[in-house]
This record gives C-alpha cells, sequence and structure tokens, in this order.
C-alpha cells in the first residue's frame, strides 16, 4: 500500500465532520483572542514592567509583526508539508511564547513572548483551507463563515474575559491562561484533525520567505509606529520606503524562480486580487471599530464626548459584535451555497456602511453604540466569510493555505492601517480636559467617517470581483 492509499484510508476514518469544525473553531477563538489579551493592562504596562511607555508599546506591536510575518509563510508550508502539522507547530509556539511571558519579569522577555503568540495567527487561514480539503462539499461554506467568525468572536469574548482577570488577579494569570488553552488545542488538533492528503511539490523558498518577512516589517512598522517617530521622520522613511523597495525585489524574484513562496500569477487574478483589495478595506473597517468605540465608551463623560464607563462595561458593549458575527455563520453559509460568497462580501460591506452612518447620525446614547456594534458584527460577520470563500473558488486546490494566508495578511495591512490612522486622528483632533488631551466628538465623527469611506471602499471593489466560470479554479491539482 503507497503512503496516498494510507493517508485517504486515515481519512476515510476521520472523526464526524462537526467535531473537525468544532475543534478548527475554537482553534481560531484561540488565536484571535492573542489581540486582546493585553488589552485590559495596556495602559499600566510602564508600570508594570518598569519600562518606558515607547517600549512597551512593542508588547502589541510584537504581536502584529509576527501575525502579518507568519500567516502568509505558514500558509505555503501548510501545503508542502501538511496543514495539521504546521497548525500543530504553531499552537506549541503558542504555548511557548505564553510560558515565556508569563515567566518573565521585564520587558524583554513579555516582547519575545508575546511575538510568538502572534504566530498563532496563521491557524485561522490553515484551518479554512483545512476544511476544503476534508468537508463534504455541501458543508463546507457553513464551516468556513463559522471559523472565519472566530476572528471577531475571540477578540469580543477574551476582552471582557481578560478584564474579569486582570481586576480580580495577577497579570500574569493572563498568559498562563493563555498557555493552557493553546495545550487544549493543541491536544484537540492532534486528537481530531485528521491528517492531509494534498500536498505540493518542491522545495520551500527559503530566500522568498526572508525578503517577505523583511519588506512587511520594514512596512509594518513604519504604518504601526508613525504615531509616535513622526510620519516624516528618518526611521519612518527608512522603515517604510526600505520595506517597499525590499518588497518590490521580493516580487521580482517570485516571478523568475520555480518554487516560489507565493505563486504571484495566482495572485493576480482578477478575483484573487479584487478580494485582497476588498479585505485591506474590511480591515480598515473593522479596526476603526475596535479603536474608536472603546475609547469613546470609556472616555469620562465630562469631556462631552465619552461616556466614562469601566473597560469590563465597555467591553461588554463591544461583545455582541462578535456573539453576531456567530450567530449569523450558518446564514452566511447558506446564503454563499446558494448565491455565491461575493453576494455576501456586498451584504457585509452594505451593513458596515449602515453602521457608520448610523454612528454619526446616532451616537448620544450607550445604547446606540450598542446597536451600532451589533451593525459592525453584521457586517464583518458577512464580509469575513466571504473573502476565503472566493479565495479557494479562484485557486488551485493545493494552493489554498498560501492564498488564504495572503488574503489573511491584506486584512492584516488593512488593520494597521486603522490603528495609525484612527490613533492619528484621536490623538490630534483634542482638547483639554484638566491637565490632559482627549479627544472631541469631532474626532470621533472623523473616525466613523473614515471607516465609513472603508467600507464604501469594499462595496466598490466587491461589483466588480467576477463570479461563475470568470471565477473558477483554472488548473487542476497537482498529484500526490
Amino acid at each position: 500500500m503507497t503512503r496516498g492509499e494510507g493517508s485517504r484510508r486515515r481519512l476515510s476514518r476521520m472523526p464526524r465532520q462537526g467535531a473537525i469544525v468544532a475543534v478548527l473553531a475554537v482553534a481560531g477563538l484561540a488565536s484571535s483572542f492573542m489581540f486582546t489579551l493585553v488589552v485590559p493592562i495596556q495602559a499600566k504596562l510602564p508600570e508594570l514592567l518598569s519600562a518606558s511607555r515607547d517600549d512597551t508599546a512593542w508588547v502589541v506591536t510584537a504581536t502584529l509583526l509576527a501575525a502579518a510575518v507568519i500567516t502568509p509563510i505558514a500558509g505555503r508550508l501548510g501545503d508542502m508539508y501538511g496543514k495539521r502539522r504546521i497548525v500543530l507547530v504553531l499552537l506549541a509556539v503558542l504555548v511557548l511564547g505564553s510560558v515565556i511571558a508569563a515567566v518573565s519579569p521585564g520587558i524583554i522577555g513579555v516582547i519575545v513572548g508575546r511575538a510568538l503568540q502572534g504566530a498563532v495567527t496563521g491557524v485561522i487561514p490553515l484551518g479554512i483551507s483545512i476544511l476544503r480539503d476534508v468537508l463534504h462539499e455541501s458543508r463546507v461554506d457553513s464551516a468556513i463563515a463559522l471559523i472565519s467568525a472566530t476572528l471577531g468572536v475571540g477578540g469580543a469574548l477574551g476582552l471582557p474575559i481578560s478584564a474579569l482577570v486582570t481586576e480580580h488577579s495577577d497579570w500574569h494569570v493572563l498568559f498562563w491562561m493563555s498557555a493552557g488553552l493553546g495545550a487544549v488545542v493543541f491536544g484537540l488538533v492532534l486528537w481530531i484533525v485528521p491528517v492531509d492528503v494534498l500536498r505540493t511539490a518542491g522545495r520551500f523558498d527559503l530566500l522568498g520567505a526572508a525578503g517577505l518577512a523583511i519588506g512587511l516589517i520594514g512596512v509594518l512598522l513604519a504604518v504601526s509606529r508613525g504615531n509616535e517617530w513622526g510620519w516624516l521622520s528618518p526611521a519612518v522613511l527608512a522603515c517604510g520606503l526600505g520595506g517597499l523597495a525590499v518588497l518590490l525585489a521580493w516580487g521580482w524574484l517570485e516571478l523568475r524562480i520555480d518554487d516560489p513562496l507565493l505563486d504571484l500569477r495566482v495572485a493576480a487574478r482578477r478575483a484573487v486580487l479584487l478580494t485582497n483589495i476588498a479585505s485591506v478595506a474590511i480591515g480598515f473597517s473593522l479596526f476603526a471599530s475596535n479603536v474608536a468605540y472603546p475609547q469613546m465608551l470609556e472616555l469620562p463623560s465630562g469631556t462631552g464626548a465619552g461616556f466614562g464607563l469601566s473597560l469590563l462595561a465597555a467591553s461588554l458593549i463591544v461583545m455582541p459584535s462578535g456573539l453576531v458575527m456567530m450567530v449569523l455563520s450558518p446564514l452566511a453559509g447558506r446564503l454563499a451555497h446558494t448565491m455565491g460568497p461575493r453576494l455576501l462580501l456586498l451584504l457585509g460591506s452594505g451593513a458596515l456602511i449602515v453602521a457608520y452612518a448610523y454612528t454619526l447620525l446616532f451616537s448620544a446614547e450607550v445604547w446606540q453604540i450598542l446597536v451600532a456594534n451589533i451593525l459592525i458584527g453584521v457586517g464583518i460577520g458577512f464580509g469575513y466569510a466571504a473573502m476565503p470563500m472566493l479565495i479557494m473558488r479562484s485557486v488551485p486546490q493545493t494552493e489554498t493555505g498560501a492564498s488564504n494566508g495572503l488574503n489573511a495578511l491584506f486584512r492584516s495591512l488593512g488593520t494597521s492601517a486603522a490603528a495609525a490612522v484612527i490613533g492619528a486622528v484621536l490623538a490630534t483632533m483634542t482638547a483639554g480636559q484638566g491637565d490632559a488631551q482627549v479627544p472631541t466628538s469631532a474626532a470621533f465623527q472623523m473616525s466613523f467617517l473614515l471607516g465609513g469611506a472603508a467600507a464604501v471602499m469594499a462595496l466598490v471593489v466587491a461589483l466588480f470581483i467576477p463570479t461563475g466560470s470568470d471565477a473558477a479554479e483554472p488548473r487542476p491539482s497537482l498529484p500526490e
């Protein structure tokens, strides 16, 4: 019996498909939870770690950089060496990073641990690719919608949980909690998720991986630290322009080698390219709400722009958006299966436009912000479900891991840009409040306007994404 026949025999005896979906959904929740893990202690980090605020900003930046760099690379590794295997590696890295951060008394260990935690972001696109490999065709769309929803649900649920932990326990418990979560998910994936059958032949492109990492780090550093360093400072210009130059050279190289890290010809197909552009806009629109709404809710009511809620109370107002994403995932799957995923992207973009328009008109009461967050959940739930479906209908099955990883990278670029732009708006449009400068009502209005504009861009781009035979997979899968 050949190795391929043995793999297929094991696949025929795999656990129930519902169990596989459930485990991969839990893995996605664990992954997205890492981005809100330190939010409750972020303002206190300089005191807790005896470091400057500029230095403690790296506790967040390191996670962002690691997630953006590792995700597309992990996707390619999954296509070549097995998606489940790479998921297990990423979960092991999460556990290692969590333990390092938990036992570290100083800032260096916490930054290293947080960078390692960021690597687990690659679990979500890999999990989506696994679904295409192992599920019956009729269940794939609904399962993808559920896994995509975890991108918002993990953060929405994780924020109040983290706030509760930090209110009643030592901050190190956050990292011990994430280590335990990673270990449990590792065991579940090892037990439930079947071994891959489809693999991509060839050698791993180490030079391409290094070039992509260097270029992305440069660009993302410029975007994420521009507010602190100054947008025209030598450091930001060197990182940004240098990163772009490296990425251009990387693209030139990738088009000329036999086994590229990412097949840019596949990425340049109209359906894939437009979906990735829409992903930047959707990611921006999502993170604009993640930055603006909590600040508005927590800002003292005496400023005229805030509601004076505690972090826990504010997180409970934001949390329903994630719950809505989870509840809508079955509907998203059915709509995609019957009417196509482009409709989902159009509906999601439209819901985001309505959410921001509503907020511009009605934001004087807490319940109005709650309604706006529910609309955001509808928009992101449909939009995030649509994008991997559009990608996988347009690429060979042997490249789903790398292509989904690239799509996740474009979402990260959108969220990074939103963090920088909305952060700059709220930091510059301020008024004096005692000894502090706080954002004005006009600053929040501008933030919501920018979030809505990004949603309009996503809607317009979605209108030009081809459907049906125009976006069909152009070539068969490679034989094993």
